[in-house]
């Protein structure tokens, strides 16, 4: 029996996620062999700086700093990409698309702005582009959504998918901390960055729920598209009161299908949600993410687990470099081909409808309440509960925290932009949405 040559690898970025990659092909080798039938190694690696030292051991020769030793290196088969970034990570890939070569990406902000031009170049070339570890590191979500839920008409999702927000606010809601000093941790222990802007703001994770939501509802979904609010705003009096009700705050990354069809029309939004503490959601914290999924056919699923770090997202994409080995070795590609349904109109956000937390500073003296119900009355928004909770007596306020019953996104939006012209309203402190699901 021939013995097969080993697959090639190029690497594209040696940082924290590129050296747990090379770190464990060559740690796992021998089971890698076994699975695949025939080696698979490291041929080069780009990297900025040849000179700068790694946590992994390479031979030499290995790293380079010219795109054309990877992408023209007519040896190797399958591109590794994790530098991030769309640019010029997304030209490399359609470079070693274009040259035949097979694609595995961990790269979230490509896949959510070019997913659908790269997997339909690497149709045309015959090639496999492989991108589990853009969403949820070592969670399986991208095989889950191509092949596993296909049957299935996906009508909602409820995401926790960047750990360091998640961290953030279950350190807010644990220990009673506020925003700053978790954020200040959350960066000391390494899980934020220096910059923290992608995370905090909510980016991060509407590029996760772009890929997340084009799967599931066979469309595309740019996350431009995505309205999207961060955590900045919350304090630790937002979750005291979330607890008093019943409820936690989870940075959330929604999807929902409305209608069916041709007269579809998809739902998507990442910001700070009430949650019910019945809802498995409720219990994912600290950094771990967690993926809720509703279909027609299998009804609510949960996939958990830790969404980030070299680890798991090395893990993520050595599993599918072993696939597309397969793949080779079978003489296949686009072996399980993914098709868009089509353009679905993503709603307005103005046209949502849910509940919401209200907390406001108010002038405290008589009539006041007479006028805040009145403001939320003449925009069609009932209130459920409205309760005093602090007062400043030095400053002559008070302040309020008022759930509504349902109501629409752009009437509660004009009740809050009234709030904020009145002389009665010192602070419009937060509004956030109450996401009611069992």
């Amino acid at each position: 029996m021939a013995v097969l040559r080993p697959i090639q690898i190029g690497l594209l970025g040696v940082g924290t996620v590129g050296s747990g990659i090379a770190r464990l092909l060559s740690q796992k080798s021998a089971a890698i062999a076994a699975e695949t039938g025939r080696g698979i190694v490291l041929r080069r690696a780009l990297v900025r700086d040849v000179s700068r030292s790694r946590n992994v051991d390479l031979t030499d020769g290995i790293l380079t700093t010219d795109p054309s030793a990877v992408l023209d290196d007519p040896e190797i088969d399958v591109v590794v990409e994790v530098m991030g970034g769309t640019s010029p990570a997304g030209d490399y890939v359609r470079r070693a698309i274009s040259a035949g070569k097979h694609v595995v990406t961990a790269n979230k902000d490509l896949m959510s702005r070019h997913g659908v031009e790269i997997l339909q170049l690497a149709k045309r070339h015959g090639v496999d582009v492989y991108y589990e570890a853009s969403v949820g590191g070592g969670i399986p979500l991208i095989g889950v959504f191509r092949q596993d839920l296909v049957a299935n008409e996906v009508q909602q999702i409820h995401a926790i998918i960047n750990g360091t927000t998640n961290y953030i606010l279950s350190r807010m809601a644990q220990d009673g901390v506020d925003f700053a000093p978790a954020l200040a941790e959350a960066q000391q222990l390494g899980y934020a960055e220096a910059d923290p802007t992608n995370d905090v703001e909510g980016i991060d994770a509407a590029y996760k729920l772009a890929i997340l939501a084009s799967l599931a509802f066979r469309t595309h979904v740019p996350p431009d598209a995505i309205h999207r609010e961060g955590i900045t705003r919350l304090r630790a009096a937002d979750f005291r009161y979330a607890r008093e009700l019943g409820y936690v705050i989870k940075l959330l990354a929604i999807g929902r299908r409305h209608g069916s069809g041709d007269t579809s029309e998809v739902e998507v939004r990442v910001h700070p949600t009430l949650v019910p503490r019945t809802f498995l959601l409720a219990e994912v914290n600290g950094v771990f993410n967690a993926v809720h999924v509703q279909g027609d056919l299998v009804g609510n699923v949960l996939f958990y687990g830790r969404g980030a770090g070299a680890e798991p997202t090395s893990s993520a994409v050595v599993s599918d470099v072993i696939d597309v080995a397969h793949n080779i070795n079978a003489g296949v590609s686009n072996r399980i081909p993914f098709h868009f349904a089509g353009a679905l109109p993503v709603r307005a956000m103005s046209a949502l409808e849910t509940r919401y937390y209200v907390r406001l500073w108010v002038a405290d003296r008589p009539g006041v309440l007479a006028k805040i119900a009145q403001v939320f009355g003449d925009h069609r928004i009932s209130i459920a509960s409205c309760i005093q909770k602090e007062a400043d007596n030095s400053a002559g306020t008070a302040e309020l925290v008022i759930v509504t019953h349902p109501a629409r996104e752009a009437d509660t939006q004009a009740a809050l932009a009234e709030f904020r012209a009145l002389d009665i309203v010192r602070e419009l402190a937060n509004m956030l949405r109450i996401e009611d699901v069992a």
